[in-house]
């Protein structure tokens, strides 16, 4: 290098500071290679990729389907959620690596032309098998639970330009899509996602609810026919046909209900005596008991839990309807209460993810990018089931991917090793060692 090339930086005391860039090949992304290693242990992008059909002519195929899924995966979960990332990428020898291709003597990964046509010609039955692995593996990590609670709640995706299905939506003031994301948890443990379909912006808050349900409960009671599953979710899944489905089939539920004039009538007593008891104390008051009610749609009463709470604010009340008997209304509002977590997880897969950059004009693109965001989401959910115990047991992916996944790496390639020169101060290298450990440790 001459050394006109060099970078000035000032002086640190009498030194002059000099930059050069000549410190061969070096990556910015030195955990992906972490992160390869629970996608191998669990089979994720494999499977994915096994489920999907190559239509591609024989002759002119570089890159495997394997090989497309992974790479992008791979991009997102370290933050590079556009196909036109895989300008810098291609070449960059931690993804090469991740990708199983040596960093100098195999080709570059794909193009972004290569990524889009991928994403693009995807077919409706290729998204719904890839959308059954989540499942799969949510059963295959999963051991004899008693019960399960699916959380299932709809989310904005704004749109910008041309999009197919893209429609004014008035309650997020905006263009946008409508997904549908469901989660479940076995025995009050972790939430994974099982399921993210991208619906037009148009839609009611709880519609394919239905549908969803029908291919997920098939799967689980394949698994596991004797465990208690309970759907949770707000008011968006107040519908009649989810109640008569889930009666109908043997899932309990604990859906919220809006407020409207003949509910109101039947918290007013109890609100009554809420006001009263928070003017003689000046403290917030949350009195919950149940009641018998039946919409005009519905073809019985059932039962739903009140809340009468009052604050300095003003009256609360929130209504619940549930299929559950035995448990008071104590109980039961705070099992409902808990979905408020669920949040949090869509947070992460939209702000962390980058889940809503559906930017394709195609609607069908825009799910099987939706669907490479869950996968990559999914594998960041594994990686954290290995840290259980440490200081990241309860991360959120970001903070995954800024400790674990952006990690400075120089890699030299040499005739017998691919080798890996991590800073010798990096501070979070005992759970490196620790998630490997644990998953040679884990049964097959």
């Amino acid at each position: 290098m001459t050394e006109c090339s060099q970078l000035g930086f000032g002086f640190l005391g009498r030194r002059e500071v000099v930059g050069r860039f000549d410190g061969g090949r070096v990556s910015s992304d030195g955990g992906l290679l972490l992160l390869r290693e629970v996608d191998r242990r669990f089979g994720v992008t494999e499977a994915v990729a096994g489920v999907l059909r190559d239509r591609r002519q024989p002759g002119k195929v570089r890159q495997s389907l394997h090989d497309l899924v992974r790479q992008r995966v791979y991009q997102i979960a370290c933050g590079y959620e556009d196909c036109n990332d895989a300008a810098t990428l291609s070449g960059d020898p931690v993804f090469k690596a991740a990708v199983d291709r040596a960093p100098d003597s195999d080709p570059d990964l794909a193009s972004q032309p290569t990524l889009s046509r991928f994403e693009n010609g995807l077919s409706r039955i290729d998204l719904y098998r890839a959308a059954q692995v989540l499942v799969d593996l949510f059963v295959a990590q999963t051991r004899s639970p008693q019960r399960i609670v699916l959380d299932i709640d709809a989310t904005d995706d704004p749109t910008h330009g041309q999009q197919q299905l893209s429609f004014f939506h008035g309650y997020y003031n905006t263009y946008c899509y409508l997904p549908l994301l469901c989660f479940a948890a076995a025995d009050d443990g972790p939430q994974q996602l099982l399921a993210a379909v991208l619906r037009p912006g148009n839609v009611h808050a709880g519609a394919k609810t239905v549908m969803i349900l029908q291919r997920l409960v098939a799967r689980l009671r394949q698994a596991w026919p004797d465990t208690q599953i309970l759907l949770r979710g707000d008011s968006g899944l107040a519908l009649p046909e989810v109640y008569d489905w889930c009666e109908a089939n043997g899932v309990d539920y604990l859906i919220g209900l809006a407020r409207n004039p003949r509910l109101q009538a039947l918290v007013e007593p109890f609100l009554a005596e809420a006001r009263e008891e928070h003017r003689q104390t000046q403290a917030k008051v949350r009195h919950l008991h149940e009641v018998r009610y039946a919409a005009d749609s519905w073809p019985h009463e059932r039962r739903v839990i009140v809340k009468a709470e009052v604050t300095a604010q003003g009256d609360n009340p929130r209504f619940v309807v549930t299929s559950l008997d035995g448990d008071t209304p104590e109980e039961l509002y705070e099992r409902y209460a808990q979905r408020g977590d669920v949040e949090n997880r869509i947070k992460e897969l939209k702000n962390d993810l980058a889940a809503d950059r559906t930017s394709c004009h195609r609607f069908l693109a825009n799910q099987a990018r939706l669907l490479l965001h869950a996968i990559a989401f999914v594998l960041l959910t594994l990686l954290r089931g290995l840290l259980t115990g440490t200081e990241l047991a309860a991360a959120q992916a970001v903070t995954l991917r800024l400790r674990l996944l952006k990690v400075g790496v120089r890699v030299r390639q040499s005739v017998r090793r691919l080798w890996l020169h991590f800073a010798s101060a990096y501070p979070w290298q005992h759970l490196w060692r620790l998630v490997l450990d644990r998953l040679r440790a884990a049964p097959a």
